[in-house]
């Protein structure tokens, strides 16, 4: 059964074509490398992993409450619509609002899996192109896993958000080689890095744990990419060069605002949109949950060298700009340990049960 028939509303059915500009870039030195990319590299191959496997896909989730949260941490909660609404109406809310998050991430993915490949074939350095291939199978796995998670567990998904859209579509049609890893590795990867993080943090199912978690693994080596990549390379742009990718920037930032206010979701359900957004926009919750949004943005930004006046006013008027001193390395390091923690209480309770069952057969062979 075709994926189409469980879309909320009507997605043309075919590819979506971006056209791309630029070159396919080889380079014949194989041996030159940046010693940090090359330990990336290595990094990315040594933590492969198989979603089929690793992943707990037994665990029962509530698709109208997938991360067993309080409805109080609903968007809209409190709102005059939220209170116009009976039990089995908010929990439609809720439905719709887990196919809603979990479609844009799945869709992101594919962006990302797709952004992965361009940069294999449009960055001039050997090194880059390495890990750059790694990341490709990351974000594949990526796109399995939302993919089944929502077939699975959800059962509905919403079609691709206009400004993630749009950002996709730029990041991919410029023949600059550096924009695809600006809108990319940094813009958005860096907010869906935060925004799984959030919700990884907030979630009380172990399976949207372990699936957040896993991912967040592969996506802090992902934005480390694109730092490294492009900090040597903006430090030898001029003044005009670096000011057209701080317009980019800047456009991109305001798109990644915009994408997680689910405004798709309003207007399916049939709810009057623009009082539902002024809600969320003045929600204590839902201004706390988009300052969240840009903690790996703002610093890795700082971090590049694009941090202009235009940028710094950019991220003050969008109530981010503290997130500058934010210590990227810590967050991301923290990211990666919590998956492999996971791993290990797993592996722990695994073996305490073989344990029991030992000692249960052991105990009834005594008895006999």
């Amino acid at each position: 059964m075709s994926t189409y028939e469980h879309y909320v509303s009507e997605v043309n059915p075919g590819t979506w074509d971006v056209p791309v500009t630029g070159f396919a870039r080889f380079n014949w030195d194989y041996d030159s490398g940046r010693s940090r990319l090359l330990d990336l590299y290595q990094r990315g191959k040594d933590k492969q992993w198989d979603a089929t496997k690793r992943i707990d896909w037994e665990i029962p989730v509530d698709p109208t409450n997938i991360m067993e949260q309080d409805e109080s941490l609903s968007p809209i909660y409190g709102s005059r619509q939220w209170e116009l609404l009976n039990s089995q109406q908010r929990d439609e809310v809720g439905l719709h609002l887990s196919s809603w998050l979990f479609s844009q991430f799945l869709h992101g993915e594919q962006g990302a899996l797709t952004v992965a490949a361009r940069i294999v074939e449009t960055v001039p350095d050997m090194d880059s192109k390495f890990y750059a291939a790694t990341q490709v199978m990351d974000e594949a796995r990526h796109v399995e896993l939302y993919q089944r998670f929502i077939k699975d567990k959800i059962g509905v998904y919403y079609p691709v958000n206009d400004d993630l859209a749009k950002l996709l579509a730029e990041a991919l049609s410029d023949g600059r080689w550096d924009y695809p890893y600006l809108g990319m590795q940094v813009l958005i990867e860096g907010l869906a890095l935060a925004a799984f993080g959030v919700h990884r943090d907030m979630s009380r199912n172990a399976l949207v744990t372990q699936l957040l978690a896993y991912v967040m693994q592969d996506e802090a080596r992902h934005v480390a990419f694109g730092r490294l990549a492009l900090r040597d390379y903006y430090a030898e742009l001029t003044e005009a060069e670096r000011a057209e990718r701080e317009e980019f920037l800047i456009e991109g930032c305001y798109l990644m605002n915009n994408r997680f206010r689910a405004r798709e979701v309003w207007e399916r359900l049939d709810f009057d949109v623009d009082e539902c957004l002024e809600f969320t926009e003045h929600s204590p919750v839902q201004q706390a949950f988009r300052s969240l949004l840009f903690t790996r943005i703002v610093p890795c930004v700082r971090d590049i060298g694009l941090w202009g006046p235009k940028v710094r006013h950019a991220f003050a008027d969008l109530g981010v700009l503290s997130a500058a001193d934010a210590d990227l390395e810590q967050l991301m390091k923290a990211d990666e340990n919590l998956a492999e923690e996971i791993d290990q209480r797993k592996y722990a309770a695994e073996l305490a049960g073989r344990k029991a069952e030992v000692a249960e057969a052991i105990a009834m062979g005594t008895a006999s």
